[in-house]
């Protein structure tokens, strides 16, 4: 096997995330559910962005999210995915690309627009997602670059773009890739509703060995492991999967790995703002101190700061210098 040149790829949906604040009251009139992600269509999508306050525009996405992290941490990363030839199409590439993340592919002509996200923030921090998927739901197979992906030491999939048909084929066909070039693959399982739509196929992969590393929150393991125990969830998946992370909010992380069991508390936050990103953030933290070589406790800790980070402050992309935070470890 030839020595990787970029430490992470990932293949997500291209979002510029729209955030407001709200009030409780703003979430119940509404009708939202307040604290999940629902995917809105474009109506939708346009009623909800008419009904917020003054917003803020920040590139987003759940995978160049973490790629974002990564990226301010040191490590070489590139991302898949579909944007239009629109304003906020070139908002997005702009803002990856001065990231430092290589991003090469190709815009699409065609409706619909470019993915955006519209986020209700309440008091409490908590985010209310609402997402039109617009062009990123149309990324098609023939866009990979399989060369890179072969490349890197780590892809990395996001499970919320596993919903649509063409983005799905194209992360299966990545996986193969990624394999035959004996690279690792990483999943994030993303959000219980995903889990109910195809937590079937999530599980088969999980069975044939297609997945090195599987990030979840709790609540999604409860989901995809039909336990409600949080241990008995981490008995019954942990043995299938090289390395299990599972994050707990203000209760810290957990991974496994082989037969294995670490765990660390949750960093100190003076005041939870906006908790958009923080799994992905984490994410990004574990990743880094993973390629890096690093103990699993070094990258729990890892990823328990750049969670931190990002739950400080407004939007999903890191403010402070996440390597000099994580400088001590």
């Amino acid at each position: 096997m030839t020595a990787a040149t970029t430490d992470v790829i990932a293949i997500g949906n291209a979002i510029v995330d729209v955030m407001a604040p709200a009030e409780d009251a703003d979430i119940a009139r509404l009708g939202l559910a307040k604290g999940g992600m629902t995917l809105v269509d474009t109506a939708r999508a346009q009623e909800l962005y008419d009904a917020m306050g003054p917003a803020r525009e920040i590139s987003g996405g759940s995978a160049a999210n973490t790629l974002a992290g990564l990226a301010a941490l040191g490590a070489s990363c590139a991302f898949i995915g579909q944007v239009a030839d629109d304003q906020l199409g070139e908002v997005f590439a702009h803002d990856i690309r001065a990231g430092g993340i290589a991003f090469a592919t190709p815009s699409r002509a065609d409706e619909p627009p470019t993915a955006r996200c519209l986020i209700f923030v309440t008091p409490d921090g908590q985010r209310t997602m609402n997402t039109f998927l617009g062009a990123s739901q149309f990324l098609p197979a023939t866009a990979l670059d399989e060369t890179a992906i072969a490349a890197a030491s780590v892809l990395y999939l996001e499970g919320y773009l596993w919903d649509p048909e063409e983005p799905r084929k194209a992360m299966r066909r990545a996986i193969a890739a990624a394999r035959n070039a004996g690279r690792k693959v990483a999943f994030t399982l993303s959000d219980a509703f995903v889990i109910a739509r195809h937590g079937d196929d999530f599980r088969a992969l999980i069975a044939a060995g297609e997945i090195d590393i599987l990030f979840a929150n709790e609540h999604e393991l409860a989901a995809l492991t039909g336990e409600d125990d949080f241990d008995a969830g981490i008995a019954a998946l942990a043995p299938k999967v090289s390395v299990l992370v599972v994050t707990r909010s203000e209760n810290g992380a957990v991974a496994v790995t082989g037969g294995e069991r670490t765990q660390v508390p949750a960093e100190p936050v003076a005041k939870v703002v906006d908790t958009t990103g923080a799994g992905d953030l984490f994410a990004a933290g574990f990743l880094f101190g993973h390629v890096r070589g690093r103990p699993v406790a070094d990258c729990l800790r890892m990823g328990a700061i750049c969670a931190a980070e990002i739950i400080s402050h407004y939007g999903a992309r890191p403010e402070a210098d996440l390597a000099e935070l994580i400088g001590a470890i």
